[in-house]
């Protein structure tokens, strides 16, 4: 247990008296799409849980199931809409092919940064586009924490030119593979557990994961030297779902209750995954000193973009709503980045 959720629990012990300890107790279950000891992405979800219970002095009892027990870990949206359970924690990009519209509410390659995504959720309109995409499934949604910036792959060798590019296999999912297959990679989805056998035994030559925090558990630095910074996934953000007849049938007080337990486990899990890369890669660094951290080459970076920029266009061509979500987003960017220029960037910049 973390120290941020220690302190919600201890100021919820001082605060709460037993004048309520007889009052209905309403018992929730939420089904994630993460296994038991995939942190910080569960850590999220079981710290949500526990401070809405302490917060509530008990009357919300949410309990969390892992993808080990409901055996369903992309099925989580259809769960929870359904009625077999009342949340979920998951990441909206899995449902690309069920609906293409909650695709940007996790990550956008060459979009926000968390922080900035952050900024658009909840004072730029993001939440309330994100309510309006959910709104036919019958299911509310709010941000459930970021991995921040993921790194863009490991790669048995140096990628120079888009000529590298043709004919590599690698496994990297989602719309940031559709950019890579158009630049003439062979692109695959292999399940979590096989990755590394494929990269041990040549069945592909490159693979995206997260980060340093989950990346060492898996061991590809053992195979693959070239760790390439990030691209495709510049703020990953999760997503807590709850059916909506669940949540309207909670008391007022409660349904405030789960919104601000769910926005504290959400950027707890974002500084917590930030802590937890930094050791991760500090390890990496001591145990494989012949790591390479290279960053794609400026004319590859540009054909992806034009990829990027040609598959949006072609996504929302016929899709009006979509085309919304992307123009609030890319608006928000431009007024946002300068910002974050003349911030941390050039802090960092200057400082190095």
């Amino acid at each position: 247990m973390g120290n941020f959720l220690k302190t919600v629990l201890f100021i919820s012990l001082i605060f709460t008296t037993s004048l309520v300890a007889k009052e209905k107790v309403y018992k929730l279950k939420m089904a994630t799409t993460w296994g038991p000891t995939l942190s910080p992405l569960i850590d999220a979800a079981n710290n949500m849980a526990a401070m809405a219970k302490a917060l509530s002095n008990g009357r919300l009892d949410i309990r969390v199931d892992t993808a080990n027990k409901h055996k369903s870990p992309l099925g989580v949206l259809d769960m929870v809409k359904g009625g077999q359970y009342d949340m979920g924690h998951t990441a909206s990009y899995y449902w690309k092919g069920k609906d293409i519209n909650t695709l940007p509410f996790t990550s956008m390659p060459f979009g926000l940064t968390a922080p900035e995504q952050y900024a658009w959720f909840y004072h730029g309109g993001g939440l309330e586009l994100m309510q309006k995409v959910y709104a036919k499934h019958h299911v509310y949604s709010f941000p459930g924490g970021s991995t921040g910036v993921q790194m863009g792959g490991w790669f048995r060798k140096e990628i120079k030119t888009l000529d590298d590019l043709k004919g590599l296999k690698m496994r990297i999912p989602g719309f940031a593979g559709e950019i890579m297959a158009k630049l003439g990679v062979q692109v695959t989805n292999i399940a979590p557990g096989e990755l590394f056998n494929s990269l041990e035994t040549n069945a592909i030559d490159a693979l995206e994961w997260v980060g340093p925090s989950m990346d060492i558990k898996m061991g590809f630095h053992k195979i693959a030297p070239y760790y390439y910074t990030g691209w495709h996934e510049p703020a990953s953000e999760m997503q807590f779902l709850i059916n909506r007849k669940a949540f309207d049938k909670l008391p007022k007080d409660l349904q405030e209750i789960l919104r601000v337990s769910m926005r504290l486990a959400a950027y707890d899990m974002y500084i917590q995954n930030y802590d937890m890369n930094a050791t991760a890669w500090q390890e990496m660094k001591k145990e494989y000193p012949n790591i390479k951290v290279k960053t794609l080459s400026k004319p590859i970076m540009d054909a992806m973009k034009k990829a990027n920029q040609e598959l949006i266009e072609q996504m929302t061509a016929n899709n009006p709503l979509l085309k919304e979500v992307l123009d609030s987003q890319h608006a928000y960017l431009k007024k946002v980045r300068e910002w974050s220029k003349m911030s941390d960037y050039l802090y960092l910049k200057d400082n190095q």
